[in-house]
């Protein structure tokens, strides 16, 4: 058995994901996720790590059974109300090297730095230059990065920290919410690169990554929002059952600045193009919708969907990563 299993058995997750005191949180990611995060940060007793979302204190708890007594856990989140419980519940079973903090966690925490080990349950813009200052040398850092500038656009990146400078070891599939900087109440909104949102008569939302050409009034993501909410042509995808994370990552190595993300029914993303006058997009479902039969945007979806099939749908750990420095830090992009 691994050590994350090991520790998963001591842990009663339910106690912290439901606890009688708080009550349910909504602030939790998948156990299997949790798990398989924890396996990739290959951490050993005696390490010093720091996580950022705290969450339910579930992830806290499984990390102070994999340092041991003798290493330190730090818990950072935004919300004093999720730091404030878990603190409590940790310290109510006895585990007294676990911290929990309210901060922003895309400064990191020089406080308590350098850490052996860093995870990130929440998505930064980037990946912070705070975090890599703050990793020894020759460690690690598991966390989900964007790799197109809207919501919902990421891998999970396995990061090794040497001589100052991360070098991406490993992708694979996955996404938490976004990093923000005060408690998020609407865990449906994106928290980033949100350009326009309605909230009657129903709630929805569009991400445009040409938001740089657009005015002060969002009057091109207001426009292209409308035009897919109103009189939209619609039709199936022919292609099948749509892999969501193969698709949203290929679609993201286009580097198109018409890429758009939208949510225009609850619980359902959708991914297109869109222009000044003309968007497509296709949802979850494999619904595709445009303002138009005929629409510019609308072939050019159809040509991305024709070239990820084309392609044989790949994986996201089949592309290469990089890192490209910024003055707050690194982009990840993919390619093949």
């Amino acid at each position: 058995m691994s050590a994350v299993a090991l520790a998963a058995a001591t842990v009663p997750e339910r106690h912290y994901t439901h606890h009688e005191g708080r009550g349910a949180t909504p602030h939790r990611s998948n156990p299997a996720v949790i798990h398989r995060e924890l396996s990739s940060l290959e951490v050993r007793a005696g390490m010093n790590v720091v996580e950022f979302g705290t969450g339910s204190g579930y992830s806290g708890a499984l990390l102070a059974e994999l340092v041991g007594p003798t290493g330190r856990v730090t818990s950072l989140d935004i919300d004093t109300y999720l730091t404030r419980w878990a603190g409590l519940i940790h310290h109510q079973r006895g585990v007294s090297h676990v911290r929990c903090h309210a901060a922003d966690g895309t400064a990191g925490f020089p406080e308590r730095a350098p850490y052996d080990r860093m995870v990130a349950w929440c998505t930064p813009p980037l990946l912070p230059k705070a975090w890599v200052d703050q990793v020894v040398d020759g460690g690690l850092i598991v966390a989900p990065l964007p790799i197109a500038a809207v919501p919902n656009m990421t891998v999970v990146a396995r990061i090794r920290v040497t001589g100052g400078e991360p070098v991406v070891e490993e992708v694979f599939t996955g996404g938490y919410i976004e990093a923000t900087t005060s408690p998020k109440t609407d865990l449906d909104l994106p928290g980033r690169w949100v350009d326009w949102e309605n909230r009657l008569p129903a709630p929805s939302w569009i991400s445009i990554a040409l938001r740089s050409e657009d005015d002060h009034l969002h009057t091109g993501a207001r426009t292209a929002l409308g035009r897919l909410l109103k009189d939209a042509h619609t039709e199936p995808y022919a292609g099948g059952e749509l892999d969501l994370p193969s698709w949203r990552t290929f679609a993201a190595t286009r580097g198109d600045h018409r890429l758009t993300m939208a949510g225009l029914s609850a619980g359902l993303w959708a991914i297109g193009h869109t222009t000044t006058t003309t968007a497509a997009v296709i949802q979850q479902d494999g619904t595709i919708l445009a303002d138009a039969p005929g629409s510019p945007s609308l072939a050019v979806l159809c040509n991305w969907l024709e070239q990820w099939e084309e392609a044989g749908r790949p994986a996201p750990a089949s592309y290469f990563p990089a890192l490209a420095r910024t003055s707050g830090g690194w982009d990840l992009r993919l390619t093949r």
